[in-house]
């Protein structure tokens, strides 16, 4: 006699588990990525592996002793040129960006090894180095994230964000075994601290003072992916083998 189908995780069939399943496999792996992406660039502002609050600093406010050029040649780009090709261009930046030495000493080195990624040709969303413009601008005093990289960055993580939490939430609503005061706060909580998460790099722009705020939203935000998925895999696969589930998880008003 087949188990009688519950709104529930735990008294789903096998091909609506294993939908929510998949989605929830492959969302899991794109977080990971994210965190990755996330330590090999701002991760590295400081020069050194792993995310910190000068990292997050030297990446919305700035490095206000240096260039942006210096900042990315000690940090992210760093293993993109040999250290002596990488050191002459700094070198070049602290003695005032002096035009006649780029065309002769500089130029080249940045056509050899920043050109084939820095280029409309790439089809990658970083500068134009084929452009000299570009690369005085960013020979100039490091102020960080511009407000209209800000913008662009900021609806892109709203919209995409606030998606992938929907079906991660609307799967876990259907967890029969956490007490409804808990699931309500978990459900809401990625949307309230994706919102400081945002917001704390336009206060962080503006005063470096702000810069726990991303790493208090970024984590917050990990914490309740982390405890929605756990919750979700278990109620489907671990839960039924154990014991039968007749509770209703979204009539519990």
């Amino acid at each position: 006699m087949p188990l009688q189908h519950h709104l529930n995780l735990c008294s789903q069939g096998t091909s609506i588990k294993m939908l929510f399943s998949g989605y929830l496999i492959v969302v899991a792996i794109g977080y990971l990525m994210a965190v990755g992406q996330i330590l090999f660039t701002h991760g590295m502002a400081d020069g050194e592996f792993g995310l910190s609050i000068d990292d997050i600093v030297y990446s919305y406010y700035g490095k206000r002793s240096g260039s942006v050029l210096e900042s990315k040649l000690n940090g992210s780009m760093k293993v993109m040129a040999p250290d002596a090709e990488r050191l002459k261009i700094i070198q070049w930046v602290k003695k005032g960006a002096d035009k006649e030495v780029y065309e002769s000493e500089i130029k080249p080195i940045i056509n050899e090894r920043c050109v084939m990624c820095h280029s409309p040709a790439s089809g990658m969303t970083v500068p134009d180095w084929t452009n000299d413009k570009e690369i005085f601008k960013r020979a100039e005093v490091d102020t960080g994230a511009t407000f209209s990289s800000l913008t662009r960055v900021s609806h892109i993580h709203l919209f995409g964000i606030a998606f992938i939490f929907m079906f991660v939430g609307l799967i876990f609503s259907l967890a029969a075994g956490v007490p409804k005061p808990l699931k309500a706060f978990v459900i809401i909580m990625p949307y309230l601290f994706l919102i400081i998460d945002i917001a704390s790099w336009w206060l962080t722009k503006l005063n470096p003072m702000f810069a726990w705020l991303t790493i208090i939203g970024g984590g917050m935000m990990a914490l309740s992916f982390a405890f929605m998925w756990i919750v979700s895999m278990y109620e489907m696969w671990i839960m039924p083998r154990i014991h039968p589930d007749d509770r209703d998880a979204l009539l519990d008003e």
